[in-house]
């Protein structure tokens, strides 16, 4: 499938120090790509590169055959971004966020009005169009910038950490409104430290750190490739476990991650069980996860 953004060897530094060492990806048409890690991996830098809020050291992007170092208007006029700040007009309604910024594309009046009335209903705003900023919820706050984002109509949709600080029940919301759009065919490009989110929604991922990818995939292919179907977790340093455990563990992949114990078993599984059980130790069997993932390839949890 042809790419609808493609990134090459992507570049930036600030005084001197890397923020972004040389990201290539693609994202086809109608694909949720995932740019996955912790604050200060360099996904908000990638972000702000392709919508020409940071000038890249090096590398570009193009965007439906558009090179976005010389073609940035016309790329905007496809393009849909919710940036992770909260940027609305705090002296405007939620209706009227939506008409400014339609206005700035050239849209007409009457074709802004409709369209408002359109998205309003599908992020769930509508009984809320007259209330200024200030007066909504987070939740809502994040649902009216996906809707600016969307009154373009856009073909690529820019998403830099959309449910940050939300609840589970409006983090649920976001989701749902985001799976449709996909549904509708429009390409995403989202960052995201919440590894459920990135699980849930992204067609391909990549996991960044220290300004670079460590992995690119499908996430059921990382979490087989990397981790194996299931996880056992021992609430206990390895080092108090006792001789007789620890023999008995040997040569089964794990990674210590403060109190906790992290075994990576595959067919070894019913052998490790047995024994943990047989101990009288308190641990969990579960499915593996993205977060496994990211703990085995880089060796430490996702830094807030």
């Amino acid at each position: 499938m042809a790419a609808f953004l493609s990134v090459t060897d992507l570049r930036k530094s600030y005084d001197g120090v890397p923020a972004v060492r040389g990201v290539s990806f693609d994202v086809r048409a109608g694909e949720t790509y995932g740019l996955l890690g912790p604050n200060g991996a360099g996904k908000t830098t990638t972000i702000h590169c392709l919508y020409g809020l940071v000038r890249p050291d090096g590398g570009g992007a193009v965007v439906q055959g558009l090179d976005v170092a010389h073609r940035l208007r016309e790329i905007k006029a496809i393009a849909g971004i919710v940036p992770q700040d909260d940027c609305l007009d705090p002296d405007l309604s939620v209706e009227e966020n939506l008409w400014v910024y339609g206005r700035y594309f050239g849209i007409a009046a009457p074709v802004v009005r409709r369209r408002t009335d359109e998205i309003l209903q599908f992020v769930e705003l509508t009984e809320h169009r007259r209330k200024k900023v200030p007066e909504l919820s987070g939740g809502m706050r994040r649902r009216l910038l996906i809707a600016r984002a969307l009154i373009n109509e856009p073909k690529l949709l820019i998403l830099d950490e959309p449910t940050t600080g939300l609840d589970p029940q409006a983090r649920h919301l976001v989701w749902s409104r985001l799976r449709e759009l996909k549904r509708r065919g429009i390409s995403m490009l989202l960052t995201t430290h919440y590894m459920e989110e990135a699980q849930m929604l992204c067609d391909r991922l990549a996991i960044m750190d220290h300004g670079a990818f460590c992995v690119e995939s499908t996430p059921p292919e990382l979490i087989e490739r990397f981790v194996g179907p299931g996880v056992v977790e021992i609430r206990e340093p390895f080092d108090r476990l006792s001789p007789v455990v620890r023999q008995a563990l040997e040569g089964v992949e794990r990674r210590d991650f403060e109190d906790t114990v992290f075994l990576f078993p595959r067919s070894r599984t019913p052998e490790v069980l047995k024994t943990l059980s047989e101990s009288g130790l308190a641990f969990t069997h579960r499915p593996a996860n993205l977060e496994d993932v990211f703990l085995k390839i880089v060796g430490h949890g996702l830094r807030d």
